[in-house]
Parts: structure tokens; sequence; C-alpha cells
């Protein structure tokens, strides 16, 4: 079994920042690629991020200049500094650990965190 754990959420006013974190662990050894997401009430989840295991970066258009992701450490762990943050940042925020590797179901095994909450007033 896998988890995925996030932390560092929180509120924040206009134009702070926050840093969340995600931890996975478990039983499978394997090469992670990892993701934040995003969720405002009544809307879908939407990528905002990803990792892969050389390091690689993506964001969306919403959050690049303004969001970085960096492993911290072990690349089981990865963190999101947000900074200028607004209030349509407000949503909950959750880690994906992707498993290129090992394929279940026809499709690399995931797993999602939890999520944490953030939110930005002004």
């Amino acid at each position: 079994q896998v988890n995925v754990v996030e932390s560092g959420g929180g509120s924040v006013q206009t134009g702070g920042s926050l840093r969340l974190s995600c931890v996975t662990s478990g039983v499978i050894g394997c090469g992670w690629n990892l993701s934040w997401h995003r969720q405002a009430p009544g809307k879908e989840r939407d990528f905002i991020s990803g990792i892969d295991t050389d390091g690689a970066t993506t964001y969306a258009d919403s959050v690049k200049d303004r969001f970085t992701i960096s492993h911290a450490g072990a690349k089981t762990k990865v963190t999101l500094e947000m900074n200028s943050l607004r209030p349509d940042d407000t949503a909950m925020y959750y880690c994906r650990a992707v498993c290129p590797n090992l394929i279940v179901g026809g499709e690399p095994y995931a797993v999602w965190g939890q999520g944490t909450q953030v939110t930005v007033s002004t």
C-alpha cells in the first residue's frame, strides 16, 4: 500500500505565500512522478504543476511564474512554493503520485492524497 500525505495548507491574504508538502510512503519502491492539482467548490479538479523523476517540471498557465515545484531531499517528497496568492487560488490542493512503470488495469499506478485546503482572502 502507498500513502500520499499533503501538508502546509492554510489561510493567507492576497499577495501572501504558502508552502505545500507532499510525501509518499509505502511498500512499493518506485520512481514517482508527482503532481499537484486543485479543486475549488463546484469546479473540476485541475492540474497545476508536476515534476518527474528527472526533475523536469510543468505548470499550468494560471500558476506559472508564481508557483514553484521541487523535490525536497528524497524524490518521494515534493514541495510547492506558492507566491503572490490570489483569491482565485482558493481551493483544496491534492497531490498525486504516479508510478509510470507499474501498470494496473491498463493504466500507470496512481495514488491521490486526501488534500489540504488553501484559502486566500482579500
